[in-house]
């Protein structure tokens, strides 16, 4: 071989040799990245529903119902946790490199199974929202079909180069610091079951004020859309500015959809309560000033009875110091006065949706204290504490 040949081949050794090592580090770069990404969003996503496992098991139950497997219910509170949990360990296990050749293969089933499922919740919009991020970040059924879909690309990284990703620590290291983490996060999602979530994510979370005044309020805009019977063209319009008086245009346009700009920021505007003989009571209640007590209790048939007895005692105390006391429930007149000849209840009720209720407090029953409609705080019935306790540390205080 002469001189030059010799050379002419180590030139293009040496060249392969680079691109190599640059597609190397580019893989080691490309696989850092998706570990931290999809570790990451898991660990999030398992978070945010772990801390509020009755919420996620209301979105789990409402699967049930469209399943036809109401038969499931008594487990969603469990598969709730169950759920929560394996999606922050796998994202913890894939954040930390612990094991990455058995966790690239369990993020590839997940995912397959995810993707396809959300792909089916697209199509047929099953539930409005599947509460892949609990109640943090609401996404639409394509939204989170589309997210999973991204998803996928990272973790098709991780599982092509599972084989190349080198185990940092023993096996029983790996699953020792696993099992830990496991144990710790079931602990978490018990504990913010048994009592409320350690976040809160809801319109009726401390703070808020739940309504907005009227001399500050600005106008609300009403938008409708019609389709073109015809073309199938869509124009939207800002009421009342639509030619509804123009008989042709109506006849060749049908109604497709409506919205509101509320301008406004409004918290627990979907809150409606009635007296037992249908009377609108909302304004009156969540307006009224001063120091305000809620009682929500969704199912009164379902709800702890100890707790609805400890609430009785506490509101008697209460309005007599000048406060009000209220209970709402979606319950019928029938188990109302059901519950409260069993328990010799003399609380005031009134009526309201089952699903807000429910987004107020996790909990049946739960408090709720406000005061010029500001959200003050809230507690689980496993939290009450008698009212003369509460007057002390409390109300002396605001």
């Amino acid at each position: 071989m002469s001189n030059q040949h010799k050379k002419e081949f180590e030139s293009k050794s040496c060249y392969h040799q680079q691109k190599a090592l640059i597609n190397l580090i580019f893989m080691k770069i490309l696989h850092f990245i998706s570990r931290i990404l999809v570790g990451l969003i898991f660990m999030f996503s398992g978070f945010v529903k772990g801390i509020d496992p009755l919420g996620f098991a209301y979105r789990l139950e409402d699967y049930f119902m469209v399943w036809g497997t109401e038969w499931m219910m008594p487990a969603a509170v469990t598969l709730s946790i169950l759920l929560s949990t394996m999606e922050f360990v796998l994202g913890f296990v894939i954040l930390f490199n612990l094991k990455p050749k058995v966790s690239s293969w369990l993020l590839l089933g997940v995912m397959t199974f995810f993707t396809c499922l959300t792909f089916y919740d697209a199509l047929e919009n099953p539930v409005p929202d599947c509460g892949c991020f609990g109640d943090a970040i609401t996404l639409t059924n394509w939204q989170t079909f589309f997210k999973n879909v991204f998803l996928f690309i990272p973790t098709l990284v991780l599982f092509a180069w599972r084989k190349k990703a080198s185990d940092q620590y023993s096996n029983l290291k790996a699953y020792g610091i696993a099992g830990i983490v496991t144990t710790l996060f079931i602990g978490l999602c018990v504990y913010c079951f048994l009592h409320l979530p350690i976040i809160d994510f809801m319109d009726w979370k401390k703070g808020n004020k739940m309504y907005t005044e009227t001399e500050s309020a600005l106008p609300i805009k009403y938008y409708v859309t019609y389709r073109n019977k015809a073309t199938g063209e869509e124009k939207e319009f800002l009421l009342p500015n639509y030619p509804f008086n123009d008989s042709v245009w109506m006849s060749q346009w049908e109604f497709a959809n409506q919205r509101v700009d509320d301008p406004n920021q409004r918290y627990g505007a979907d809150l409606q309560i009635v007296d037992l003989e249908g009377n609108d009571v909302t304004d009156l209640i969540i307006k009224t000033p001063g120091n305000n007590f809620i009682l929500v209790t969704w199912n009164v048939l379902k709800a702890n009875k100890q707790g609805l007895l400890d609430m009785d005692l506490f509101a008697r105390q209460a309005v007599r110091d000048g406060y009000n006391f209220v209970v709402l429930t979606s319950s019928l007149k029938e188990e109302i006065d059901s519950i409260s000849s069993e328990l010799e209840l003399r609380l005031m009720f009134f009526q309201a949706d089952d699903v807000t209720l429910k987004t107020m407090v996790r909990a049946n029953p739960g408090l709720i204290l406000m005061k010029d409609g500001v959200v003050i705080d809230k507690w689980s019935y496993k939290d009450f504490i008698e009212y003369r306790e509460f007057k002390n540390k409390l109300l002396t205080v605001q």
